[in-house]
């Protein structure tokens, strides 16, 4: 069902899912490709919501613009990248914080701290929003740009690395046009450098977007051996 999460004056739309028995559960907060909440997204939501969470998915272009959803097509990209490159780093954290806040508030979400999982963009935005302290679990799908760029900021987001509290599973694909492979070992050796509690999956052929079922990059067995490794993570005791 779709809710709104207030951060001050904005009013943020977000995708909730929850399982269908009633109990106290832990929170999953799901961030967006570039396509916004879309059915992708929203299905990545329920899953997490029959795996036995209680999982939410913000709308990360509330300020630009509402209500929005895509498809993979030419110009589709072409749109999710403007509105990508236009947001701020402080605002896209705020936003998770005041998505925090709301899960909090709710009485069936367990006060334990907060798992995140992020694909695309939302993969970037998952690893900036991993050094908020209530984050304890992140899973980062194919993020681009980590190493290169910040959101409104002049330093990439690589260098906010040591400031990542929590554990922290990233999933690339060899062969993602995006994200050159350098690219995945400077992150894994800044991880390593500043002792962050993580592990790196290199998925040998697959491509960007490989966890999407409704794109042609989908890739099945890649996708299904990173979910394993998803629910993995999230079961841990952090």
């Amino acid at each position: 069902m779709w809710v709104k999460v207030k951060n001050q004056d904005l009013e943020i739309d977000a995708y909730l899912a929850k399982p269908e028995t009633p109990g106290t559960y832990s929170a999953v907060i799901v961030v967006q490709e570039i396509f916004g909440v879309n059915e992708h997204i929203r299905n990545i939501t329920e899953r997490l919501a029959a795996e036995g969470y209680i999982a939410i998915a913000p709308a990360i272009y509330q300020r630009q613009a509402p209500e929005f959803e895509v498809g993979y097509g030419e110009d589709d990209v072409k749109l999710g990248r403007q509105y990508k490159v236009a947001t701020q780093a402080d605002e896209l954290m705020s936003d998770i914080q005041a998505t925090i806040d709301y899960l909090y508030s709710l009485p069936e979400v367990k006060q334990e701290g907060v798992r995140t999982i992020g694909f695309c963009f939302g993969g970037h935005v998952v690893y900036l929003a991993a050094t908020l302290k209530d984050v304890t679990a992140t899973a980062s799908f194919y993020g681009a740009q980590i190493a290169t760029w910040c959101p409104g900021k002049e330093e990439p987001t690589i260098f906010r690395t040591q400031d990542i509290t929590g554990t922290l599973y990233a999933f690339f694909g060899t062969e993602d046009p995006l994200i050159p492979n350098e690219q995945t070992k400077e992150i894994e050796r800044e991880l390593q450098k500043h002792n962050i509690s993580h592990q790196i999956f290199r998925y040998e052929g697959a491509t960007h977007g490989f966890m999407c079922d409704r794109r042609p990059s989908y890739d099945r067995a890649a996708a299904k051996d990173a979910w394993i490794k998803v629910l993995d993570l999230f079961s841990q005791k952090l």
